[in-house]
């Protein structure tokens, strides 16, 4: 099985374990150091764009992504060569850590405006607005505080309480970091379903064969919902997995009208 590896996907599958061995039980400090950080935070730097796909929460988030490369990455550079796999795999993750950078900004824009709107003018109303707007980083509890804001609107015991609620969900959103290839693997995911179409694959669960075009659309259509219903317990960065979706299909579909260049 392992003879079928090519040699890019070969290097890049040892490195990035060999890089999550040395994160995770030698030198573990720098797991924080490399992660993505938004670009505002004390912790970002800009190199963190291309580390940040080398770092894995957990085994089990290695391993997915590794199994995709596995799995994929070979049949895509017996057909397009290690040069384009290797520019597919890096690109897809650096360019989604830059879209998701970009997309983090405006979130944090978005909080930002509503805490300097509370701020600037502290009321029960307000506070609603800030909860309404970003309700799925509260708990259903937050709107019985609210009801009592609502009955003293001008304690100050409550409006202190209420900046507490904002400050702290500003900075657990701003200092959230973001590892992992998935940027990368959705990229090679979209390269083989563009590639390959028809290509037969088998699922575990269910057990049931799929064409890698149903594959790719399923994942495409499940990274849209999870993004539009974004749930505080969710620690994936679901926008990263679309940015590698995109920038996969813009590399593919240009790489096939450069034929010049498309081997």
């Amino acid at each position: 099985m392992f003879r079928s590896l090519t040699p890019v996907v070969k290097n890049l599958l040892l490195i990035t374990i060999g890089i999550f061995v040395i994160t995770s039980y030698l030198m573990p400090q720098l797991k924080g150091w490399f992660a993505l950080y938004y670009i505002n935070s004390d912790r970002f730097e800009p190199f963190q764009f291309l580390t940040y796909m080398f770092m894995h929460a957990d085994f089990w988030h290695l391993f997915s992504n590794m199994l995709g490369l596995f799995i994929f990455g070979p049949m895509l550079e017996q057909f397009l060569g290690g040069k384009k796999v290797l520019i597919l795999w890096m690109v897809c993750g650096v360019g989604s850590g830059i879209l998701y950078s970009g997309y983090t900004f405006y979130r944090m824009n978005q909080l930002d405006t509503h805490v300097e709107s509370f701020y600037n003018n502290p009321s029960p109303a307000e506070f609603n607005r800030f909860v309404s707007a970003h309700r799925h980083h509260f708990k259903p509890e937050i709107y019985d505080f609210i009801d009592d804001y609502d009955r003293n609107p001008e304690n100050e015991r409550y409006e202190s309480i209420a900046k507490n609620y904002m400050v702290k969900i500003r900075n657990n959103v701003a200092n959230i970091p973001m590892v992992g290839a998935s940027g990368a693997l959705f990229g090679v995911l979209i390269a083989f379903g563009m590639l390959f179409p028809n290509t037969q694959l088998f699922l575990l669960f269910p057990p049931m064969p799929v064409k890698a075009k149903y594959l790719v659309l399923f994942y495409g259509l499940y990274t849209v919902w999870n993004i539009i219903d974004s749930r505080p317990t969710d620690n994936v960065a679901h926008f990263a997995h679309l940015s590698g979706l995109v920038i996969g299909f813009i590399l593919i579909t240009y790489w096939k009208r450069s034929r010049d260049s498309f081997y």
